[in-house]
């Protein structure tokens, strides 16, 4: 198997990379932590013409097909930019809608969403009662049993260890589906939510790594750069490697999803999952304590990070649930 990106892909990374530092997402990141979603919107436009969301949208609703390895690679610069907004969970969506087929639901919705014109949460019930930045989608999905709908409406948003990721409880709602087929089309949903997730714990602790090298290698102590201390040295090595393996297994966790290989792909989209998140707390830790006093403040843009590495290592599987799908028989 190859786990290498082609020509293609590295050039799409390098794209995103240069439009969201081009973006200051600190200050989107901010603005959406206080309520004003208009600069998160502006940058979603930005990805949506990039061609973003098209790759979880098949070709006959104006997508380019789903491209689960290019997904992958899209999310991971989107953590290392800790862009905000329910990006996960409106290509769960996407994958929600068209595993349904080709529904009333599927034409009215996922044409919007690969355009970047329709901003989508999921709620799936059996994992939790909140919606993410509901306030700040169009139209909130809920998964309640066998049940699809769309909500209603979404109460107050209720606090988060990470201010860029607002909870929201929907509620009420039209039926759309129900049924078996639903069922199934929710467990794929999850999966590619998982996947991406993954890939978002990469991209974030590749960031906390990067930030606090530079930061590390310009803090003096005795004279010298702390960056210069055996102790600091292993530290950082170890967040490296823990990166550095993880990024395979959530590429290969790509390309299983594409092989269709439904109980293979689950498995190894949930240990990329528990092995990314776990990097990502691994480097948040790290950055935390190698910044010293001044790592705990919120005027600093680590915080940004930091804030993020534990609600996303939890997020679409918690470490316990990832670890018992990939022992599962």
């Amino acid at each position: 198997m190859r786990f290498l990106l082609d020509a293609e892909q590295r050039e799409f990374a390098r794209s995103l990379d240069g439009l969201l530092a081009s973006s200051d997402t600190p200050a989107v990141v901010r603005s959406w932590a206080a309520g004003d979603h208009g600069p998160g919107r502006a940058v979603w436009a930005r990805l949506a013409n990039a061609g973003l969301f098209a790759l979880a949208v098949p070709d006959r609703y104006d997508g380019f097909g789903v491209l689960p390895l290019e997904l992958a690679v899209a999310f991971t610069e989107l953590g290392q930019h800790a862009v905000p907004g329910p990006l996960v969970e409106t290509v769960a969506t996407a994958a929600l809608l068209d595993r349904l087929g080709d529904t009333d639901a599927a034409g009215a919705h996922l044409p919007g969403i690969a355009s970047g014109k329709t901003v989508a949460s999921l709620c799936l019930t059996d994992r939790g009662p909140y919606a993410l930045d509901g306030d700040a989608a169009d139209t909130v999905f809920v998964v309640d049993g066998d049940t699809l709908r769309v909500a209603d409406g979404v109460g107050p948003v209720q606090p988060s260890a990470d201010p860029g990721r607002r909870l929201t409880r929907p509620s009420g709602g039209a039926v759309l589906a129900s049924g078996p087929a639903v069922t199934a089309a929710t467990r794929h949903a999850a999966d590619v939510a998982a996947l991406a997730t993954a890939a978002q714990c990469l991209g974030v602790g590749r960031a906390l790594l990067d930030r606090t090298v530079a930061y590390v290698g310009q803090r003096t102590q005795f004279g010298v750069a702390v960056g210069s201390f055996q102790a600091v040295k292993h530290r950082l090595a170890d967040t490296l490697i823990a990166l550095e393996f993880a990024e395979p297994l959530v590429h290969g966790a790509a390309l299983a999803l594409a092989s269709g290989d439904a109980d293979r792909a689950g498995r190894e989209i949930a240990a990329a999952k528990v092995t990314a998140g776990e990097a990502a707390h691994r480097a948040a830790r790290a950055a935390l304590q190698l910044h010293g006093a001044v790592g705990y403040t919120d005027e600093l843009d680590l915080s940004l990070w930091l804030r993020k590495a534990r609600p996303l290592r939890d997020a679409w599987g918690t470490p316990a649930a990832c670890r018992a799908r990939v022992l599962a028989v």
